[in-house]
């Protein structure tokens, strides 16, 4: 046996002094050591392994480094990726919550603008109508004055016709009168007085 091998198993029968020396627990389930002389028999026993064997304890110890750093990466990967993630559906809630607003609005205006061409159509209806109605009525009026002139005349006409006609019966009333003065003259008849020549 090498001088190597047999300091490690000095090193290791001290170990378990040290544990037998321990102050027992539990029915010697557990015992209190002291920390300081189990860290430096640790110590000593790993120094006085074989360098093939720290060189590999070496190795675990950066592989376990390693897979920790990994881990770590991962993890860190992970939360950007769930904090990108919930980056992007918060920007997506918000893009949606948007374009349902602007979708709202453009509604809204739509109703409004068709409101307003409803409105404009039946002002511009009642506008027709009530010049239709002002026509009828200008219409009608014109058509009462018309008439109301026509018989204005008409009974004007009546009234000169009448006084023509009275005139031409005079007329001829007279022309009778004269031709039978004229007659009676003629005949030796006496003229009424009313009829003689003056």
């Amino acid at each position: 046996m090498c001088a190597q091998q047999s300091n490690i198993y000095n090193l290791l029968g001290k170990l378990e002094e040290a544990l037998d020396k321990g102050f027992p627990l539990l029915s010697s389930y557990m015992v209190v050591v002291k920390r300081d002389v189990v860290e430096t028999l640790l110590d000593n026993i790993y120094a006085s392994l074989p360098t093939e064997v720290q060189d590999a304890r070496a190795l675990l110890r950066r592989r376990d480094e390693i897979q920790h750093e990994a881990q770590q990466r991962a993890e860190k990967v992970i939360r950007d990726a769930q904090a990108e993630a919930a980056r992007l559906l918060s920007e997506s809630d918000l893009l949606q919550a948007v374009q349902r607003e602007a979708q709202k609005i453009k509604e809204q205006v739509i109703a409004d603008c068709d409101a307003m061409k409803r409105k404009a159509i039946e002002e511009a209806d009642t506008i027709r109508n009530q010049a239709k109605d002002e026509v009828l009525r200008t219409k009608e009026g014109a058509s009462v004055y018309a008439e109301q002139v026509l018989t204005n005349l008409e009974q004007n006409l009546n009234q000169l016709q009448q006084i023509v006609k009275s005139g031409q019966v005079q007329l001829e009333r007279q022309r009778n009168e004269l031709s039978g003065v004229g007659y009676a003259a003629q005949s030796g008849m006496e003229v009424p007085p009313n009829l003689r020549a003056e």
